[in-house]
């Protein structure tokens, strides 16, 4: 990763405490029991190369919304077993993360043996980023590393505050996703499209006023595409069968305008399919956009649309994808998206396209569409991504250049 600090920069690790911030923050159900482990799987590549080089790892992480508060169901007591059989070492949870019980820990700890911390935001200084309290959670390591992505777009004291204080680099993870986005927003081979989904536009307006100055085609889909088409005249669009915002129209003209500015295409839906309700294989039919019905719910695009995305991704070299295209969660609904990330992932396993998606509810899509290994990359992050997309600085990145 040129132009940051990675874990070859720390030099020797023998003997040494490594700090590594990771993000553990992981569903659970009622039960306490992991219910997707794949935050926890993707890290243990950066604890392996630690303790190959003979450090001792220590990892902290934030777990749910405690606010300050020991909460006993947003401890990270109930992580700890599962981070041990991903890893296949010993991993021993010390119920706090500053103090005399972590010191000693640290002290009596085996080198075949990692230790996990409580979670950090049982304590207010987190989130506000308070240096002197990053002093204590640092006070027994030698070294600090960052493998949490996820949270980098946060200047909280064990993101910024702690990696001042230590020699500090960035993981394996969070160097592939700063590689990843680099090279999929930032330096992209061209042409570039970026696929954008969800409920409204006033979410995601940073996102693509920053899109529409960068990428080559830009597909707005879901929800957020309705303001769009009614902006565009498309009048039988209404608040009663759609997601339009009215108060976000003159926005969505700005937005349009600034794409046709920067010579930016942009993919809106041409066919959409129509139901009767918002459920599960609820009555449907597809209609062209010039004749949606008054009443019905929007919940997907059409097959029209379908093709005429997959002929502009064809003529692409790298997509970036946030967002599904409908509402992927109810099937039949979950077509469109399902039929375009299947394109997506078979010219991405020829090698004719570079691949790289993320945001919770695109990750989730993906996964339905069954194509979660075959983009290029897939990002852990929610926010984070968003941000990146947007345009702006992580303050946990940014304080890992060199």
């Amino acid at each position: 990763m040129q132009g940051y600090k990675t874990i070859d920069d720390l030099g020797d690790l023998n003997g040494k405490v490594v700090m590594l911030r990771a993000d553990l923050n992981v569903p659970m159900d009622e039960n306490f029991k992991v219910t997707n482990t794949a935050r926890i799987d993707r890290t243990v590549p950066t604890i392996k190369t630690l303790m190959g080089k003979g450090a001792k790892v220590v990892v902290i992480s934030h777990f749910g919304r405690p606010e300050g508060k020991g909460d006993v169901k947003n401890s990270l007591r109930y992580v700890a077993p599962e981070l041990e059989k991903a890893l296949g070492y010993k991993v021993t949870f010390v119920d706090d993360c500053i103090g005399e019980s972590v010191e000693k820990a640290i002290k009596n700890m085996k080198s075949d043996e990692v230790l996990l911390l409580e979670n950090l935001r049982y304590y207010n200084e987190e989130k506000k980023g308070d240096a002197a309290w990053a002093k204590e959670l640092v006070k027994p390591a030698d070294a600090y590393v960052s493998d949490a992505f996820s949270t980098a777009h946060r200047a909280h004291a064990s993101m910024v505050a702690a990696a001042e204080l230590l020699p500090s680099a960035m993981g394996l993870l969070m160097a592939e996703e700063v590689a990843a986005l680099t090279s999929g927003l930032n330096n992209p081979n061209r042409p570039l499209m970026a696929i954008v989904g969800g409920s409204k536009v006033s979410t995601k307006l940073d996102l693509l006023n920053n899109l529409v100055k960068k990428v080559n085609k830009l597909v707005i889909s879901g929800g957020m595409a309705h303001t769009f088409l009614k902006v565009l005249g498309i009048d039988a669009i209404n608040e009663e069968n759609s997601l339009v915002q009215m108060d976000m129209l003159d926005t969505a003209k700005e937005i349009l305008a600034t794409a046709k500015a920067n010579n930016c295409e942009i993919i809106l839906p041409t066919d959409v399919v129509v139901a009767k309700e918002f459920a599960a294989n609820a009555e449907h039919k597809t209609f062209d956009v010039k004749d949606i019905p008054a009443t019905g719910t929007l919940l997907d695009v059409g097959a029209k649309t379908v093709a005429e995305i997959k002929a502009k991704m064809a003529e692409c070299k790298t997509v970036v994808w946030n967002g599904p295209l409908g509402a992927f969660e109810l099937k039949p609904f979950d077509t469109a998206t399902n039929e375009v990330a299947q394109y997506a992932a078979e010219l991405t396993q020829a090698g004719k396209l570079t691949t790289v998606a993320g945001g919770g509810d695109t990750v989730s899509a993906l996964a339905n569409a069954g194509v979660a290994d075959k983009f290029t990359y897939i990002s852990t992050a929610g926010g984070a991504f968003l941000e990146w997309m947007e345009g702006k600085e992580l303050p946990g990145v940014a304080i890992m250049k060199k």
